[in-house]
């Protein structure tokens, strides 16, 4: 694994490396190379294999010092050890991507939701992987310390774990991003492996899975009886045990996910599932106030990007048919 230069500055000679978790979770010794850092690692442990690197840069001439913390599996695992919550957004293309990453949020997932808020589609059903690889390849481009997590698509896991892991791999090699999610639970735990196997991360999703809507005929709820509850918990420790380093839990419960995260190592993000889970995901545009339209219980919105939006279109219409745009000062 390589950690660009460009993620810590352009002062080569005054920077010093840290590994918080080095010796203890497998790095023999760091290769300083013009491209990056070389890892060499032996005997990684499943929740280790993607490292957290601590980078510590020292500038002599401006006397300042600043650390970069790149976010990897490992570090959402030992969040999850401290009882801190992990914040995680979607985002589809560059622009986006690059505010998340500056504001600091921890894992950015690129999800098939895409399909609905950027697409224009009723479901996440119809979008297909090479969209998926075009939206990760934006999101990466703009990304220098989140975790990127991408949705494998509808049509492109079940049922076949050959055609999975060759999914798996293209969005990994085409992309540039950090790992893979999966929704199902012991349906699908021979892709997970499969996947697993190539070295790739994977991300589980239990409890409403969109992909599954027309299965399930509606958007309410999951699990509140007792025996999908119960199918649930056991789902959560299959895939663990397949491999996952982390599950999502849409929709269940508030009660059902904190017994879930409690059952668990890896940690638990929910999306209306309550706060007793290790995390929270939400999509950006609902978040945002940029799609009006869906408004679940569990959808808290920080601002309304819709009203902004446009009477700001609707201002500059309004300059631009009344001559006051540009200005003497706009043009040239």
């Amino acid at each position: 694994m390589f950690v660009p230069w460009s993620l810590t500055g352009d002062n080569h000679e005054n920077m010093s490396w840290h590994d918080e978790y080095a010796g203890s979770h497998g790095f023999d010794e760091y290769d300083k190379t013009a491209g990056g850092i070389k890892r060499n690692m032996h005997n990684v442990n499943p929740y280790s294999n993607f490292v957290a690197l601590q980078v510590t840069i020292n500038y002599e001439e401006m006397s300042v010092q600043k650390t970069v913390k790149i976010v990897t599996t490992h570090v959402l695992y030992e969040m999850k050890l401290k009882g801190e919550k992990i914040s995680m957004l979607t985002a589809y293309d560059y622009s986006m991507a690059r505010i998340l990453d500056e504001a600091g949020i921890d894992v950015i997932l690129v999800g098939d939701s895409a399909s609905n808020v950027m697409a224009g589609y009723d479901t996440t059903l119809p979008i297909t992987l090479d969209n998926m690889i075009y939206h990760a390849a934006s999101v990466v481009r703009g990304v220098k310390r989140a975790l990127v997590v991408v949705d494998l698509p509808f049509g492109t896991y079940q049922g076949n774990s050959r055609e999975a892991l060759a999914s798996a791999i293209r969005i990994m090699k085409e992309t540039g991003a950090s790992a893979v999610k999966l929704e199902g639970g012991r349906e699908i735990v021979e892709s997970i492996e499969r996947i697993m196997s190539a070295g790739i991360p994977v991300m589980g999703h239990l409890g409403l899975t969109p992909q599954s809507i027309h299965k399930f005929g509606t958007y309410v709820v999951r699990a509140r009886d007792e025996e999908e509850a119960r199918k649930l918990k056991e789902d959560a420790k299959i895939i663990e045990k397949a491999g996952c380093f982390a599950i999502v839990l849409e929709k269940i419960p508030a009660a059902l996910a904190g017994e879930v995260a409690e059952s668990v190592r890896v940690p638990v993000i929910g999306i209306g599932a309550g706060r007793q889970v290790d995390g929270q995901v939400l999509v950006l545009h609902d978040m945002l106030g940029i799609n009006m339209e869906f408004s679940p219980r569990f959808l808290r919105r920080y601002h309304n990007l819709y009203d902004e939006i446009k009477g700001a279109v609707n201002h500059y219409i309004t300059d631009v048919r009344s001559g006051e745009f540009p200005s003497e000062k706009e043009q040239y």
